[in-house]
């Protein structure tokens, strides 16, 4: 195939680092290569070079004649007087740019929620990100080179972006480089991953999942490689091998080989073992909201909500940025008040919230780590029965990824990551029954998420979730609910049928993006006839119905678990067959679902 860009043994140093030591890598005609590694090895400064807008120090990167190069940075420099048409298309006419497919599709999947003519400084930080994301996308390019690209976006703009890269860089066509910590869009996306690690970039083959395969093969026959380290990886690798049925024939790598090396890997979490303790640090009650509605003045955020939170209960919350997310938690946690309703918690809840501000470390700004930690619970424990484990907070921290020498590190010249990661710790020392966690994968990359992961596995607790981050939100909660149009909706197909429905919400509303002069973008309908459509619609309908009967029945077999002598082992598991089965003619119902949907959709 034919090189686009190459590297020769660059090298880059800094006053107190060397961050690359004789590097050489190549990106050819059809590689769509994933970028991970730590924070702080090197992701963006390798970007940088092979973008041109950072000199190596030594070495050389090469072009071929004429390759095209287009980047998406961090940064932000659009001129906020700008419109955000001008700031995509520029000076081009608009019959031009609106008969370009490709530009249609952009501004379908991007803009379509965003008037044509605002200005990009009454835009928010998401909405920003989306122009600067949707200007790369409708330019000429040979090599996109993506930093970050998935920040401020929320779940569809995700889906749609990974279909995007996927349908513009087939194989043989183009190249592609993405430094990013979604684990999903790298498994969607990438044919490759090169791992940044101790001044080197080690190339693997496929996605994320196959990337996790060969770093454990490597791992096990590298005596030197932590043990810990290790184990975390091949935890991983179980869930990837048998988390959600849509990921099963994802992952492009050696299925026996993956099998092999998870047979002594135990389920990822103990579900009834949690539960029971959920239930004895909670009780049976936690929160209950009863068809509350919150307004604001005259605009009404929900309505008519009802959700019975149960002890034990690991649960991710979606919806599009303003839907009312953050009102939810508020419910919960009591920071909002319901306008109409009522909300019940339980006498011993005692509820707190990961922010996407830092306010837990606000009065420690000046301290050291090390003072910030003599200040909190001696013991944290994790796991639990006969695989309980009583760490300290330095080994918590440990387990979260700080070095002993990061303990003398004053909070505030902390990095973002870091800061993150101890404000997690904070809140968990506390002794929390009911954990909220409100968009915690930010500024972290794919080994601390991982690590995270695992913490989160033996906290026996309630936990909520609201990320944009589809792989940990899958991987963390075992089922997920929906703000839509105001009212919470349960998914029995998870994040899939959440995508369908705002699919279907968006089509409803409106079919096409009207540029500055009515210029419009026609949704596809579907290929159906009338009474093949009309028996699809029918049997959706159907599906639905027995889908909500399940969730239902599963939902009080679950709460009976709580009634159940904790001591009778053999009938809990008796029970936990039983939810299992329900739980199985669900998930066969959900493809059933997906299937229709997709058909629908054309």
């Amino acid at each position: 195939m034919a090189n686009l860009l190459g590297a020769d043994a660059l090298h880059l140093e800094y006053p107190t680092k060397t961050v690359f030591d004789s590097v050489s890598l190549g990106v050819n005609e059809g590689d769509r290569v994933g970028i991970v590694g730590r924070n702080g090895d090197g992701k963006s400064s390798l970007l940088g070079m092979l973008a041109g807008t950072r000199e190596p120090d030594s070495g050389r990167v090469t072009r071929r004649g004429g390759v095209r190069v287009g980047v998406l940075t961090q940064t932000d420099l659009f001129d906020d007087g700008d419109t955000v048409g001008h700031t995509v298309v520029g000076d081009t006419p608009e019959h031009v740019w609106a008969g370009d497919p490709k530009v249609r599709d952009i501004l379908s999947g991007l803009l379509l929620d965003l008037p044509w003519d605002a200005r990009l400084g009454e835009l928010s930080g998401g909405q920003r990100r989306r122009v600067q994301l949707a200007q790369l996308l409708a330019g000429e390019h040979d090599v996109l080179i993506l930093d970050e690209p998935t920040n401020h976006l929320d779940v569809e703009a995700i889906e749609w972006l990974a279909g995007h890269l996927k349908t513009r860089w087939p194989a043989n066509q183009g190249g592609l480089l993405m430094v990013t910590h979604d684990r999903w869009i790298l498994d969607e996306v990438c044919t490759a991953t090169w791992e940044v690690h101790d001044r080197i970039v080690e190339p693997f083959e496929g996605g994320y999942a196959a990337y996790i395969l060969q770093r454990v093969e490597r791992d096990r026959q590298a005596a030197s490689i932590e043990q810990k380290r290790q184990n975390l990886a091949r935890k991983e690798l179980a869930w990837l091998r048998r988390g959600a049925p849509a990921r099963t024939s994802k992952p492009k790598f050696r299925i026996d080989a993956a099998n092999a090396l998870i047979s002594d890997v135990p389920e990822i979490r103990d579900k009834t073992e949690l539960q029971s303790l959920a239930v004895s640090r909670l009780g049976k009650d936690v929160v209950d909201i009863l068809d509350v509605s919150v307004s604001y003045g005259e605009k009404q955020v929900l309505s008519d909500v009802e959700w019975r939170i149960a002890p034990g209960e690991r649960t991710g919350v979606l919806g599009v940025n303003g839907a009312g997310k953050s009102t939810l938690l508020g419910l919960i946690d009591g920071a909002t008040e319901p306008t109409s309703g009522t909300v019940k918690r339980g006498k011993t809840v005692k509820v707190q919230t990961l922010t996407q501000r830092l306010d837990e470390l606000e009065e420690h700004w000046n301290d050291p780590v090390r003072v910030v930690l003599a200040n909190l619970a001696t013991s944290f424990t994790v796991g639990s029965g006969s695989k309980a484990q009583d760490l300290t907070p330095s080994q918590l921290l440990e387990r979260l990824g700080f070095a002993s020498a990061q303990l003398s590190t004053p909070v505030k010249d902390l990095s973002g990551g870091q800061k993150r990661r101890l404000q997690l710790l904070l809140i968990l020392l506390d002794s929390p029954n009911v954990l909220i966690l409100d968009e915690p994968t930010n500024d972290l990359d794919t080994d601390m998420l991982a690590a995270m992961e695992d913490l989160l596995d033996s906290w026996p607790g309630t936990l909520i979730v609201v990320s944009h981050d589809r792989y940990f939100l899958e991987r963390v909660t075992d089922q997920q609910y929906a703000i839509l149009e105001r009212r919470l909706r349960h998914l029995p197909g998870g994040v899939d049928e959440y995508l369908a429905l705002r699919r279907a919400e968006r089509g409803a509303g409106s079919a096409s993006v009207s540029g500055s002069s009515g210029s419009t973008v026609t949704a596809p309908e579907s290929g159906l006839s009338g009474a093949e459509l009309r028996a699809a619609q029918k049997e959706v309908t159907a599906v639905e119905r027995r889908m909500a009967k399940l969730s239902e029945q599963i939902q009080k077999a679950k709460n009976a678990l709580a009634d159940h002598d904790q001591g009778d082992y053999a009938g809990l598991a008796d029970e936990m067959k039983k939810i299992s089965a329900l739980e199985d003619e669900l998930a066969e119902q959900e493809l059933r679902w997906l299937e229709l949907s997709e058909s629908l959709e054309g």
